[in-house]
């Protein structure tokens, strides 16, 4: 009995300082250090809540870059991958419609090579990134859509080659550009 009573007392103990103590200090800290990240790191415009940079939204309109593709329709719960390997008939066909969609939807050449990351899905399915190249070839279709002058088509370049962001500690992936921060900054675009 006297073993069952100290092996309670022991739970009691484990369970308040891992499950509310340490939890509680870490999410202080956390909130003090780096509060924006703490808390998602949330984009807001006009007083609400926009998005997260961490999480790809699907933009379908002409007006704005498109996002990665995403094989969970940005849906975050159910974050992944199809698991398709490269070797699967779906797959296949998947990348070759995203191909055709991309050319055709940017108005670009028929033998335009297409960058990876816009004809496969990322592994979470919520990618908020894409190359600086992917965005370099949606340029004009975002310029024509907005009726742009070239010089404001111009500035729209600028702001892609401008907003791309280095490899992490300069050798960690590679660069690219958030997809939802770009189309913010394209409607700033006057």
């Amino acid at each position: 009995m006297k073993s069952l009573i100290i092996s309670l007392k022991a739970i009691l103990f484990f369970t308040v300082i891992t499950g509310i103590i340490y939890p509680l200090l870490v999410t202080g800290i956390a909130q003090i250090v780096f509060p924006a990240k703490a808390n998602g790191s949330l984009i807001i415009s006009d007083n609400r809540i926009i998005g997260s940079k961490l999480i790809g939204q699907q933009f379908e309109s002409e007006k704005y870059f498109s996002s990665r593709p995403s094989s969970v329709t940005f849906n975050p719960l159910p974050s992944g991958g199809s698991n398709y390997g490269l070797t699967n008939s779906k797959l296949k066909q998947q990348v070759e419609e995203r191909r055709q969609r991309f050319v055709q939807f940017n108005h670009l050449d028929n033998e335009t090579p297409v960058p990876a990351e816009m004809l496969f899905a990322s592994a979470s399915g919520l990618d908020p990134h894409i190359s600086r190249h992917a965005a370099l070839l949606q340029v004009n279709r975002i310029a024509k859509a907005r009726s742009f002058s070239d010089s404001q088509k111009q500035k729209l370049s600028e702001c892609v080659n401008q907003m791309a962001e280095r490899p992490q500690f300069g050798v960690l992936g590679e660069e690219r550009i958030n997809v939802l921060v770009l189309n913010l900054e394209v409607d700033r675009i006057k």
